[in-house]
């Protein structure tokens, strides 16, 4: 029995303001290797499902001809559009729904991107869906990333620390973090995207303290709307934890950026 966890689509309301700042882009290099792996046609079509802000939306949007990006939420489908709308695609559709919503409405696409979203879905019922929708040939790629145990990134232990004890209430959180709790690789080897191979570019970037409060308030389970009046507690633990000289300072990161390639068999 594989857990789901119960869908909530206002989750990330409150959060959605503070993504784009707390949240690491796709490197140019990750997107446009992947492109290249998955061989996306120039004129081919893209979904980014649970699209958040637009960030792989706007990532693919010059290697396709076109893309379709859905999410859930009102307040990250309003910052996809206004960064669309910027950048003068005209060839990006945003469309509110989530991968509870695809069919065969929805055409064929020859990928399907998917960022720090997978996780939300009932990922068995989604990727069942996803085969009728992908192209043969096509492919599913899911986007993440993640901290290397490197000197860099000592300070990282002190932020889970905090954000993961305000966030211990979370009950999606709690499904997430359950021992039993099973992993992309083990669903996506049960289905038929069953052929695997990861890809990741390293990068290093400098933080100051409201980058950080943006990375907290940015997490569904430490959000304004769910903390209340706890979230001011949680930002001045973070600034006189992590920044007890100076907040004006700022904190270096690595980050490892991946993208999980899943092919038919």
């Amino acid at each position: 029995m594989v857990d789901v966890i119960p869908f909530d689509a206002r989750r990330f309301k409150s959060a959605a303001q503070h993504y784009l700042a707390g949240r690491p882009a796709y490197p140019e290099k990750l997107t446009a290797t992947v492109a290249r792996l998955c061989g996306l046609p120039a004129k081919g079509r893209v979904l980014d499902l649970g699209c958040g802000p637009g960030q792989l939306a706007l990532a693919f949007a010059p290697l396709a001809g076109s893309v379709l990006a859905i999410d859930p939420e009102p307040e990250m489908l309003a910052l996809c559009r206004r960064q669309i709308e910027a950048a003068g695609y005209s060839h990006v559709e945003v469309r509110q729904g989530s991968s509870q919503d695809i069919g065969a409405g929805f055409g064929r696409f020859d990928l399907v991107v998917i960022g720090r979203a997978f996780h939300w879905m009932d990922r068995i019922a989604t990727l069942r869906q996803l085969d009728q929708l992908i192209v043969p040939g096509g492919a599913i790629v899911l986007f993440a990333d993640r901290h290397p145990q490197l000197p860099a990134n000592a300070w990282l232990e002190t932020f889970n620390e905090i954000v993961d004890r305000y966030a211990a209430a979370d009950p999606g959180r709690a499904v997430r973090k359950s021992p039993n709790w099973i992993r992309h690789e083990t669903i996506l080897l049960d289905s038929a995207f069953c052929r695997l191979e990861r890809y990741s570019v390293f990068d290093e970037r400098a933080l100051a303290f409201e980058r950080i409060v943006d990375r907290a308030l940015s997490r569904s389970s430490t959000s304004s709307d769910r903390l209340g009046e706890q979230a001011g507690n949680m930002i001045e633990e973070l600034r006189r934890r992590l920044f007890p000289d100076n907040a004006g300072v700022a904190l270096t990161e690595v980050i490892e950026a991946e993208a999980l390639i899943a092919r038919r068999d």
